[in-house]
């Protein structure tokens, strides 16, 4: 008799746990919930995909609010039912995530381009800004911008990305050496914390939960609305490039030009390893100085460094500005015969990678795997780097561009979640590239993880003090090791703004807790 309780106990005890296991992933109760948008329950597929196209973790249900209530609702539901359900939630933007971020298995994925609110406003006076929602396209904040002869101060090279997918971040591109990233433009926001409730917050009120969403990687409320520095925008862009053999010239001419008080407004280097007839193909859009020797200039075989400048202008200055430009070419060491040229709307110079994807979206070659790194090299290292990274482990860069430059880190603010290396100068380091599906050569996904693998290891081994952006663990000892001496501060303020760790499963960092009683 009591071999037969202790069976029926543990039995039902099996039973309970299993119970609170399908209430936890039913969606039942999502289906009660008053929102002004809807939930989907079927057509779910499309939110377990990203550019990544890597990682495809299916969601129990897709949120599209109407409303900044409904995102509240929504986590103030799931906070509610507490440790017994296993439910999460994911804030998707553009799904430009590279590795399963914006995704939740079996829980909720709130589709922020659906967001109605406030319409974008654009404030004129003495420090402009614009406040738009969380969900807006940069490409769209731009456009609304110029309107008023204003922009914001900092980008990203890809314009099509929502603005709680880069704040969550960072977002640097060529103007972060003077402007610092996106997340150091923001002068206040409004967020839904991992409890659901709806906050205001700025370097004045709710400051601590200002820094901490700031580069937070989504882990302590989901972004509805931000207020974006401006300042005036130029007409016209004069855009240059030039090639560099020697990596040691090419950096620190770059450094020169980032620490200088009269230098260009965007700066950005990249690496072309290997690449036939390079200058013929930048005159589709680019003037040579001298197209004799531009046209005997060979880039088979060899490593090259292209450093990528821009100078603002309006086109009552142009004259000036050319004078300006020439000045400051004149302190640079490039290979003489590789300079080249164009003037390009403002417009069109930032939305410039929208280009490339209509390019590549036509020939179906935009939606395949991208296992992307990114990596931020502190200056001391970057010779380091670069003699074993550009000499030994790539063997050319047709997969796609290997971007490096340097930022300040002056311009960065130490109370954001973001991390960065510990130095004044580090570098961005992005190797952007694309697999070829089914592919087992050098152009296939396996090769490339690999060569991937052979980068963040010398990395370790080398001691670099090295960290990555946009940053992958799979382990909670490597995400406590990429935060360091930060890891105290982001695990409290994860306790204090999503104790339940409800918000962001896909960055992998919590995992929720189930409770089984």
């Amino acid at each position: 008799m009591l071999f037969i309780r202790s069976f029926m106990i543990l039995f039902l005890c099996c039973m309970t746990i299993r119970i609170n296991l399908c209430f936890s992933s039913n969606p039942s109760s999502l289906r009660t919930l008053s929102v002004d948008g809807h939930f989907s329950f079927d057509d779910v597929h499309h939110a377990a995909k990203d550019f990544g196209n890597r990682f495809q973790l299916l969601p129990l249900a897709v949120l599209y609010p109407k409303s900044v209530s409904d995102i509240a609702t929504t986590i103030r539901h799931i906070w509610q039912m507490g440790p017994n359900s296993e439910l999460t939630v994911a804030a998707r933007g553009h799904s430009h995530s590279l590795q399963g971020q914006a995704q939740a298995h079996q829980g909720v994925v709130i589709n922020m381009e659906s967001l109605q609110g406030p319409k974008m406003h654009v404030y004129t006076g003495n420090n402009p800004y614009v406040d738009a929602s969380g969900g807006e396209l940069w490409i769209d904040i731009l456009r609304e911008c110029l309107e008023y002869g204003l922009a914001p101060k900092s980008w990203t090279d890809y314009l099509h990305l929502t603005v709680g997918g880069t704040l969550s971040n960072a977002g640097v591109s060529g103007q972060a050496f003077r402007h610092g990233p996106q997340i150091s433009n923001v002068h206040q926001m409004e967020v839904v914390t991992g409890k659901g409730e709806v906050l205001n917050c700025s370097e004045k009120q709710n400051s601590d939960l200002f820094h901490s969403v700031l580069g937070g990687l989504g882990q302590f409320g989901i972004i509805t609305r931000a207020r974006i520095s401006l300042e005036p925008a130029p007409d016209m862009v004069k855009w240059i490039r030039v090639l560099y053999s020697d990596f040691t010239t090419f950096a620190t001419d770059q450094e020169r030009l980032i620490g200088a008080e009269n230098t260009f407004d965007y700066i950005e280097g990249f690496v072309i390893i290997n690449r036939t007839g390079l200058l013929n193909n930048w005159r589709s859009s680019f003037n040579p100085q001298d197209p004799v020797q531009a046209s005997q200039f060979h880039s088979d075989g060899r490593t090259l460094y292209c450093l990528e400048l821009a100078k603002y202008f309006n086109r009552d200055r142009a004259d000036a500005l050319n004078e300006e430009v020439g000045n400051l070419l004149s302190q640079l060491r490039y290979i003489t015969s590789t300079l080249f040229q164009t003037e390009v709307p403002y417009i069109e110079f930032l939305d410039r990678v929208h280009v490339s994807e209509v390019k590549l979206r036509s020939k179906g070659l935009w939606e395949v795997p991208h296992p992307w790194l990114n990596l931020l090299i502190p200056k001391s290292k970057i010779n380091d780097f670069a003699d074993e990274v550009f000499g030994n482990i790539l063997t050319d860069t047709s997969n796609g561009p290997v971007l490096i430059y340097p930022v300040n880190k002056s311009k960065w603010d130490n109370r954001t979640s973001a991390v960065i290396p510990e130095e004044n100068i580090f570098y961005l380091v992005a190797f952007l590239t694309s697999a070829v599906p089914s592919s087992t050569g050098t152009d296939g996904l396996e090769h490339i993880l690999t060569q991937n693998k052979r980068i963040l290891e010398f990395c370790e081994i080398a001691r670099l003090g090295m960290k990555q952006y946009l940053p992958h663990y799979t382990t909670h000892e490597e995400w406590k090791a990429h935060f360091g001496p930060q890891w105290e501060v982001f695990s409290q303020r994860k306790s204090t703004y999503d104790p339940l760790a409800i918000l962001a499963p896909g960055q992998r960092i919590f995992q929720k807790a189930i409770s089984f009683s």
